[in-house]
């Protein structure tokens, strides 16, 4: 069963989203991006200037097949049909239809209160369907 676990009150949804990413993929992950495509080119711009001299490896939707294929990260709109990654991350409102072919989902929320109510949405959607998210407060915790 997919693992859900909700990132609360992200000061800066494409920011944390940054970092979290930086993290996984130093640790071998292979991811999916879920991000509103009016946001994607931001987010594609920010994964290259995360850390001074550092680029996070990801894919957009429009490159060649075998750039997608190796990329440990890729941006989406839309879940792509087959992809080796095994973590979704969703920075979208709403839930992803698919999100079962992922072994974890994380889902960022900021403490916006439009945000926040599109997250209890998906929390009870989760829960409906047997999962038990876990809650991460990212201000109760350290942040690197």
């Amino acid at each position: 069963m997919t693992e859900v676990a909700f990132h609360f009150n992200a000061p800066d949804k494409q920011g944390y989203a940054c970092r979290l990413l930086r993290k996984a993929y130093l640790r071998g992950a292979r991811l999916v991006v879920l991000v509103d495509e009016a946001d994607r080119a931001a987010l594609d711009s920010a994964l290259w200037t995360v850390v001074v001299g550092e680029f996070l490896p990801h894919s957009n939707p429009g490159d060649p097949p075998h750039v997608q294929a190796r990329s440990p990260i890729h941006l989406a709109s839309e879940l792509p049909a087959q992809t080796g990654a095994t973590v979704l991350v969703n920075l979208r409102a709403d839930m992803p239809e698919g999100y079962d072919r992922f072994a974890r989902v994380i889902e960022v929320v900021t403490g916006d209160e439009t945000d926040r109510g599109h997250a209890r949405e998906r929390w009870k959607r989760y829960k409906a369907q047997g999962i038990e998210p876990q809650r991460h407060d990212l201000q109760l915790t350290p942040q690197d």
